[in-house]
């Protein structure tokens, strides 16, 4: 099978099956590229991991679009996004036409009930792999146990990542950093949005979720900041429920979180409206790896930009850890689902059981549990 052929199927399967979010589909990622497939390293892997979290845009399918560019070229790049992101915006898609048509989203709790015990299952396995490789040395570790503690006192994960970055470089290059001039470190600064609302158009909708798209760093909770401030309190051309309404679509799907602009750009704009939202929302993810992609060698090779990185992985690891954490507390509540997350982590460590099997036997699970409560 051609390299291409590969990435076509293997990410395709992932769009239909890949749930649980970022942290989860990343960890499912790792399990099929490295550990299965073998197309990576562990190294290389989390290389891409720490230089997606350099740019903005949905990580999980930032990390699709890279591993398709390293596997199958400049094709491999746009077919792992495109087939990654196609079966949820299609999913979506119908969702939301049953939205537009009976005024509500279905009831799926059984489905989140079941896979969720899995999902951290998967990122505690992958936690496990990429922190025996991310924490090299003590200063790494440190760095990635202060940022899960400075996470749950409320620091903006976006500030941890980069100062987790920054310190594990400074203190790499010491002694060259006392040979240099001092340098005056300029702060970022917010861009305020008018508070205008304007007529529904198209266009306006597109350059909307365009703009978000690359400017967005984080989770899916600061996604649902942008789209608040943008439709609901600046266009006014949404609610705050049919904000949460598309919030949870987008969370009960397979694939991305942001095909949220899918069904919002349907509610919206009918079939238009939602293809020129999703279009808008993921095309900067394309760009900026496109963009980045070549420069992460020259970046490993390079003292300085290493180091960085380096530093951006442990701080990415130590996010990540306290998400599941916090995912954890969510997802296991009662002995049931417990049973279910040990269970599946012991499939996975010991027997090695494909991380997709395991997700499809918790949506079993969950819909059978559902009749007999």
């Amino acid at each position: 099978m051609s390299p291409l052929a590969e990435v076509t199927l293997l990410f395709l399967k992932l769009g239909f099956t890949a749930f649980g979010g970022p942290a989860a589909h990343i960890a499912i990622m790792h399990d099929e590229v490295v550990k299965r497939r073998q197309w990576l390293t562990d190294e290389e892997f989390l290389d891409l991991l720490g230089a997606t979290n350099l740019i903005p845009g949905p990580n999980s399918t930032e990390m699709a679009i890279h591993i398709g560019y390293l596997r199958a070229g400049w094709l491999g790049l746009i077919l792992a996004g495109f087939c990654f992101i196609a079966p949820a915006t299609l999913i979506v898609l119908i969702l939301a036409w049953l939205y537009v048509q009976y005024g509500t989203t279905p009831q799926v709790g059984w489905l989140l009930y079941g896979i969720k015990p899995v999902v951290i299952a998967i990122i505690t396995q992958a936690l496990w792999t990429l922190g025996s490789k991310a924490f090299k040395n003590y200063l790494l570790a440190i760095i990635g146990a202060a940022v899960i503690a400075l996470y749950f006192l409320g620091i903006n994960e976006i500030l941890l990542l980069f100062a987790g970055g920054i310190i594990a470089m400074l203190v790499k290059n010491y002694q060259r950093i006392r040979n240099l001039h001092p340098v005056v470190l300029l702060p970022f600064s917010g861009l305020a949005l008018a508070q205008i609302s304007i007529p529904f158009s198209l266009p306006v909708l597109f350059l909307t979720f365009l703009k978000i798209g690359s400017v967005l760093y984080g989770s899916g909770y600061v996604l649902l900041a942008f789209l608040r401030a943008d439709f609901v309190l600046r266009l006014g051309w949404l609610t705050d429920q049919q904000l949460i309404d598309a919030i949870a679509i987008g969370q009960v799907t397979p694939g991305p979180l942001f095909t949220a602009a899918t069904f919002i750009g349907y509610i919206l704009g009918g079939t238009s409206g939602a293809l020129l939202a999703t279009l808008g929302i993921f095309l900067p993810s394309f760009i900026f790896v496109a963009i980045s992609n070549p420069f992460i060698p020259r970046i490993r090779n390079s003292t300085w930009m290493s180091s960085l990185l380096d530093g951006v992985n442990a701080s990415s690891l130590g996010l990540m850890a306290a998400v599941t954490f916090q995912l954890a507390s969510t997802s296991l509540t009662d002995l049931l689902t417990a049973v279910m997350a040990v269970t599946s982590l012991i499939l996975l460590l010991r027997y090695k059981i494909n991380s997709t099997w395991l997700i499809a036997g918790g949506a079993l699970t969950g819909f059978i549990i559902s009749f007999i409560r």
